[in-house]
């Protein structure tokens, strides 16, 4: 019966028979989150702490949800730990019982590593009444209600095939240079790319957003006689904290899950949850799946649905440690963008945070020290829409309103899913001063059949007159959400007349781009090149196209393209700046991704000459482990490492 395989008990393992390599065989850890009055008494503790078995059952699922991810008031910093280490790995089967989790990061064991062991199913923990009452609704509406085989957009036996199936966590791992030589510029540096891993199996639909975010880093050596180190660990959030610990999933699936009927059923299962103490939405609902940012002497994990989470890399292991939820001394809540713009003269971070109730969006900025500013509201925003990008220019910041809203009202008069297309809506672009303390001076412009879900970049030119902002255009924007294959990305060059109010765009190439990336020090100011990534379909990316932006105008301003060959895809591109060897133009670095071979499995950490006009590909990395599919990735210098803040 279709529902009861997506609805039954396998673990990942029984699924993905290829995730019990035992080689690669996980060591799952125990972390959670510090206080705020705990941060005040931290004491420097690194590492992690492993679990002394990795096959002995998890707790269950009543005795550990109400387990609470406490957020971080302040920078996050490292406590001893055995008191509630042991209060949250306590077992007991009251659904209610209230857990004092003031939590930590975690600390290495003193106990050896173990020995790679072939993983068994996991066994599910004995659940309470109110457990059971919720999992058996659930089961009954994912059988009877809304059955993923009838929405194959949803399915998760089609939306986790192939590489888009979830992999285990891999410990720090050797990987051999097979072709060329690292760069100089990227010795000692790390490459992360963020993107959704589910845990366990969903037991209906899923999409692919709705994965938890697992961190995959390539840590690269110092010297040519190192090899490079790569490391997979999941962001624990409070939903895999608990989750983990229930050996099942227990919160929503947020972008599947509501649609009709069968979303106010799962909605109504979710405050039964609530009520009787599995979670706590007030610790986040977020998956920390989709970017990472560098500010402030930290690095974060981000899902724009919840608050950005603290994670760590090790400059010399290269393991991976989540440090905590943050909310930067209580002044940011709900939650933030993961694209946030970090001024490269200033060091500032823009951002902003978008939701369904008024004011629909927040604006606010960062200063050096990764110390939050004040919330500049944002009335003017007609509707809720599904704003995932904005830009900045060196005195403005352009926020798009497009065609994809929110309409929480739709779900339950309309039968259908509370975020949606809304074709007779006209989207818009709103101009604010960068620095504005409120919206008086927000301008807004209609752009028509413009819907931008990421920008590239944005400049001023004409002494300030105009603005010029590049981004790709999605122009299927009924699919965006739930048939991506189909979607078509045109990269366009759209300019703003701050005088006159005229817009007018032009096309940059006819192919299907997104995910396009720049130079990093160019970011808010005019500069001439952008590194896409080729949709076929999307999010699998084929290959990568440079752009010049100064031929707009001429017809298609690709101007150098890398194919990866047949049945082979990457993610998205990221530009690292050659400052090492490079004689300071724009383009003098280097582009690199992740690519796997669907026809022989095999996966390589590609780097390509970002001057040439094939991007020639001048190192490759065997990869150990497959990595997903995934969204958005960061390249972290050496100093950037070095100087990450120790907590």
């Amino acid at each position: 019966m279709e529902g009861a395989l997506v609805t039954s008990n396998f673990s990942m393992s029984d699924l993905y028979p290829s995730k019990a390599n035992a080689v690669h065989a996980p060591r799952s850890r125990r972390l959670s989150y510090i206080s705020p009055v705990a941060s005040s008494a931290a004491a420097p503790n690194s590492g992690y702490r492993r679990k002394k078995s990795t096959s002995s059952p998890p707790p269950s699922a009543a005795a550990t949800a109400t387990a609470t991810a406490t957020v971080l008031t302040s920078p996050p910093k490292q406590v001893e730990q055995q008191e509630r280490e042991e209060r949250y790995e306590a077992r007991t089967n009251n659904a209610t019982a209230k857990r004092v989790a003031t939590a930590r990061t975690s600390r290495p064991s003193d106990a050896p590593r173990q020995q790679a062991q072939s993983p068994r199913p996991r066994r599910r923990p004995a659940a309470s009444l109110p457990v059971a009452f919720c999992n058996a609704l659930e089961e009954a509406i994912n059988t009877f209600v809304d059955p993923p085989v009838l929405r194959p957009s949803v399915d998760p036996r089609h939306v986790l095939s192939a590489n888009f199936a979830p992999v285990d966590e891999l410990p720090p791992t050797p990987c051999p240079v097979v072709r060329g030589t690292i760069p100089r510029c990227l010795a000692g540096g790390a490459y992360i790319r963020n993107g959704p891993n589910p845990q366990h199996l969903p037991r209906g639909p899923h999409h692919l957003f709705d994965g938890d975010g697992m961190l995959h880093s390539l840590l690269l050596p110092v010297t040519s006689d190192s090899d490079p180190i790569l490391c997979s660990r999941y962001v624990q959030t409070y939903k895999y904290l608990v989750e983990r610990a229930a050996g099942e999933p227990v919160m929503p699936n947020v972008f599947s899950g509501f649609h009709g009927m069968a979303g106010m059923a799962r909605g109504a299962v979710m405050a039964a949850r609530v009520l009787t103490g599995q979670m706590n939405p007030v610790e986040g609902l977020g998956l920390a799946n989709t970017s990472l940012a560098v500010f402030g002497g930290r690095l974060y994990a981000l899902g724009e649905s919840d608050l950005p989470y603290a994670v760590h890399v090790d400059p010399a292991t290269g393991e991976v440690t989540t440090q905590g939820r943050c909310d930067f001394g209580g002044r940011l809540s709900m939650g933030m963008t993961a694209h946030p713009k970090k001024d490269p003269i200033t060091g500032e971070l823009f951002a902003f945070r978008y939701g369904p109730m008024p004011p629909f969006v927040t604006y606010f900025r960062f200063d050096p020290a990764g110390n939050k500013g004040a919330d500049v509201p944002i009335f003017s925003v007609k509707q809720p829409s599904f704003l995932h990008d904005f830009a900045v220019t060196e005195r403005y910041a352009i926020f798009p309103e497009i065609q994809i809203v929110m309409n929480p009202m739709g779900m339950v008069v309309g039968g259908g899913a509370p975020v949606g297309a809304d074709s007779g809506m006209v989207p818009r672009l709103g101009v604010i001063p960068k620095y504005a303390t409120d919206e008086s001076e927000m301008r807004w412009f209609e752009v028509p059949g413009f819907n931008m879900m990421h920008s590239v970049n944005a400049w001023e030119e004409a002494g300030g007159e105009e603005i010029v902002m590049v981004a790709p255009n999605i122009l299927s924007i009924e699919h965006a959400l739930e048939r991506m294959e189909l979607v078509h990305a045109s990269v366009e060059l759209v300019r703003i007349n701050l005088r006159t109010g005229n817009v007018t765009r032009t096309p940059l190439s006819v192919g299907n781009l997104d995910f396009g990336v720049i130079n990093p020090g160019c970011l808010g100011r005019r500069n001439r090149y952008g590194y896409f990534g080729v949709g076929d379909p999307m999010p699998k990316i084929s290959g990568v196209a440079k752009l010049d932006f100064d031929l707009a105008g001429e017809g298609d301003c690709t101007v150098a393209r890398r194919d990866f060959g047949p049945g082979c895809f990457a993610g998205e591109p990221f530009f690292v700046p050659d400052d090492v060897e490079g004689n300071g133009n724009e383009d003098d670095g280097y582009v690199v991704c992740y690519v796997h071979d669907e026809g022989t499995g095999d996966n390589r950490f590609v780097v390509m000459d970002a001057r040439t006009p094939e991007l020639d590909i001048v190192a490759e990395v065997q990869l150990p482990s497959r990595v997903p599919y995934g969204f958005h990735g960061l390249f972290v210098t050496q100093a950037e490492l070095r100087s990450q803040q120790h907590h």
